[in-house]
């Protein structure tokens, strides 16, 4: 096996974790709102809590560094309306089935859709805020802004937990720190991951002394766990959240490292290298399993049925995916077609045209 081929190995993997435990947080959430308590996938999340979104983001930006130096009309088309195509299909599929199921008006629709264009609508956001990183980095990188001033301003704006009332700047605000430093710690981040794949034991014993400090810091005083919400302990305080996000971020990086050679794990890769096939689709069968369940009483355990829920959640976003694989229909959610990429660029309609040979 190649170094790439490792190395692509254990970031699949990474996403594939850390897939799971953004659907985890989302069916929790909703189990423990709908059955009004908590159960232990609560305490998994809180956790969690403070790497759970920063690692998602510091994984996207890992192999930034072989693009940036792209044209922008190359660069955009595979950086930045990638996302966003993804975010325009998805959004519209939310809001119209959100129009079915909760009768809300056409003009109440036709709001909510415009208003999706200037700000991250759902659970989409994720996807949405990509783009943005995206094209925000590249102006930097041709403005040859010094990176670790840049880094140094996104973590300012992360600690200062900025709140202005727009979705989008806030979340720009508190995640920008975490795409940039998986861009500028790529280096750093993989010849960790490889010196952990040489030195298991050693490995295994920082994993275990991060999370003991981890789980001190998320559940000392202060720590709270509601049927929605976590509140973390002296983690939350301004700068050891951030501190405590790089650190998880990392640690999650080498775990998977370590456990990406394992046979029995290869679903796990699997699921990373579809990670964004799961956060576009896991919403809705979520919504439809955990209302159903509940409606039925049939189970009153928060853990229980949080875990029905994740399953069903993710078992069906993979079902949607295979089934689109296998008849060829609907092969626009999940691929882009020629018309939505930039014109001159790798899968657009003219660069297909020039790579078939005339007659």
């Amino acid at each position: 096996m190649s170094g790439q081929n490792t190395r692509l190995n254990w970031v699949d993997t990474a996403k594939g974790i850390s897939i799971i435990l953004v659907v985890m947080m989302y069916c929790v959430f909703n189990v423990g709102q709908d059955l009004e308590g908590v159960g232990l996938f609560h305490y998994v999340i809180g956790f969690a809590t403070p790497f759970r979104m920063p690692e998602f983001f510091l994984i996207s930006g890992l192999f930034l560094d072989q693009v940036l130096s792209r044209t922008w009309r190359a660069y955009a088309d595979r950086r930045v309306v990638h996302y966003f195509y993804f975010y325009a299909v998805w959004a519209v599929i939310h809001l119209v089935l959100k129009v079915g199921i909760l009768s809300a008006s056409p003009v109440e629709a036709l709001t909510d859709i415009a208003w999706a264009v200037v700000e991250p609508y759902g659970v989409l956001w994720f996807i949405y805020l990509l783009a943005a990183f995206s094209a925000v980095t590249k102006l930097l990188y041709d403005l040859r802004a010094p990176r670790w001033a840049v880094w140094a301003f996104g973590a300012a704006f992360q600690i200062a937990h900025v709140h202005t009332g727009s979705y989008l700047i806030d979340q720009f605000c508190a995640y920008f720190v975490y795409f940039y430093s998986g861009y500028i710690f790529a280096p750093l981040i993989f010849r960790l991951v490889d010196e952990a794949m040489t030195h298991k034991r050693l490995a295994l014993a920082g994993l275990a002394i991060y999370a003991v400090i981890n789980a001190v810091l998320v559940f000392s005083p202060g720590f709270a766990v509601l049927p929605t919400e976590i509140e973390l302990g002296w983690g939350g305080i301004p700068g050891v959240r951030l501190l405590l996000a790089l650190a998880g971020s990392v640690a999650l990086c080498v775990t998977a490292g370590l456990i990406s050679g394992f046979a029995a794990l290869k679903w796990l890769r699997w699921l990373g290298e579809h990670s964004i096939v799961v956060y576009l689709v896991f919403v809705l069968p979520m919504s439809f399993a955990r209302i159903g369940l509940a409606k039925l009483g049939l189970i009153h355990d928060v853990t229980l049925l949080s875990f029905i829920v994740i399953v069903v959640s993710i078992g069906a976003s993979v079902g949607l995916y295979l089934l689109v694989q296998w008849t060829g229909r609907g092969k626009l959610l999940f691929e882009r077609p020629a018309w939505a990429h930039l014109k001159g660029t790798a899968g657009s309609r003219d660069y297909v045209r020039q790579q078939v040979p005339a007659e």
